[in-house]
């Protein structure tokens, strides 16, 4: 007989998750001869656990193939972290009785780091507990740290907002700097890696200085050297853009902008480090300046979504079916960049043992290529 399929979305929503979600779905009605309905987790791992699954062979492929254009999580997401199955075999037991009363035997995972280590989980215990069942992870993370894939669906749309943005609000602040503001500081995602604050270089042009300064989590902030940048840039150009990374440590390792909170998946919860930059100037080199959190606009950003990022969000969910159809258990579909001076690309399996848990940070070649502040390398 043949199995139904679970689908569901974790963590972070991006720009286009939802158009992974609308390939797979029209991808599994295509092998109806293999895959038998497939259902979708509401609010992520949550809904297979609760038992709350939405079967979208109820909706129409006019409805399925409208969701490729919607913003956020269409299904819901979570953040919510499975536990080892040492300590805690009961969440585990409940995932295969659920899946066995709707007789699921393919899963799909749309998510990001702890996402594919919960897919990876899943993989190896349905193995334990003697229950056949494929599961494919499939990348999305805006901070664009899954190692293996070139890129991650999502990063691609987020960092074309942040550039955007990098460059409208750089114009405004020159605009007003003779009499008001001289700096702007504008504070995006990235906990370890700095992916997305680096992507606001390619607002930088020929007639274009700004962003002046690119702070990274990969760099230790010496506050010393940074006003003395902010203070040069305001000096020759009249004005000063910062770009920062809401990960940012100082020289003892903490996070500039660290609260006393952890989140599901035991991640420190970071409380804004915009703030903090702007009261630094503010206090030591008295100027004007104004900050803004592009939150979860950079994340969501739809109508600024790149085409490629969209591309392969789709390609990504395509290939997440016929690799479940091979019964290629435990594997993520990933984007391999092609040779030649032109971007190619195409889609390859990859094994989710050697994405989860592992981050891909920005390569110090890239960094010292770009025109960042005087900072001690980590």
């Amino acid at each position: 007989m043949k199995k139904n399929a679970f689908y569901a979305q974790s963590g972070g929503v991006t720009a286009v998750i939802n158009a992974t979600a609308s390939s797979l779905i029209l991808e599994t009605r295509k092998h109806k001869n293999k895959i038998g309905k497939l259902y979708a987790g509401k609010n992520g791992i949550l809904g297979a656990l609760k038992e709350d699954l939405i079967d979208t062979s109820k909706e129409s492929i006019a409805n399925i193939k409208s969701l490729k254009y919607r913003a956020g999580g269409v299904f819901g997401s979570c953040r919510f972290k499975l536990k080892d199955l040492e300590s805690d075999e009961r969440q585990y037991k409940r995932l295969i009785d659920v899946f066995k009363a709707h007789n699921i035997g393919y899963f799909f995972y749309n998510g990001g780091n702890d996402s594919a280590d919960t897919a990876l989980k899943v993989s190896k215990i349905s193995k334990d507990l003697g229950y056949d069942l494929t599961c494919i992870a499939i990348p999305k993370t805006v901070d664009n740290d899954l190692v293996i894939t070139d890129s991650c669906p999502g990063f691609g749309s987020a960092a074309k907002y942040i550039a955007t943005s990098t460059l409208e609000g750089s114009l405004d602040v020159q605009s007003m700097s003779e009499t008001s503001t001289k700096v702007f500081i504008l504070e995006v995602m990235g906990r370890h890696a700095g992916w997305m604050a680096a992507s606001s270089i390619l607002a930088k042009r020929k007639n274009q200085n700004a962003p002046h300064i690119i702070l990274l989590p990969e760099v230790t902030f010496n506050q010393k050297n940074f006003l003395a940048e902010v203070k040069k840039k305001v000096s020759s150009d009249g004005y000063c853009v910062v770009v920062v990374s809401e990960g940012v440590r100082n020289s003892r390792g903490k996070f500039l902008a660290e609260i006393n909170t952890k989140d599901a998946f035991g991640h420190t919860q970071l409380g804004g480090v915009a703030p903090f930059i702007a009261n630094l100037i503010t206090s030591k080199l008295k100027y004007k300046n104004h900050w803004a959190v592009a939150d979860y606009l950079q994340r969501s950003a739809r109508h600024l979504a790149s085409k490629t990022d969209f591309d392969h969000a789709q390609a990504v969910g395509i290939h997440a079916v016929k690799y479940a159809l091979k019964g290629m258990n435990g594997t993520m579909p990933v984007i391999k960049r092609l040779a030649g001076r032109k971007y190619k690309w195409a889609v390859e399996p990859a094994p989710v043992s050697k994405i989860a848990n592992h981050e891909k940070k920005l390569p110090k070649s890239y960094i010292s290529k770009m025109v960042l502040v005087l900072q001690k390398k980590v």
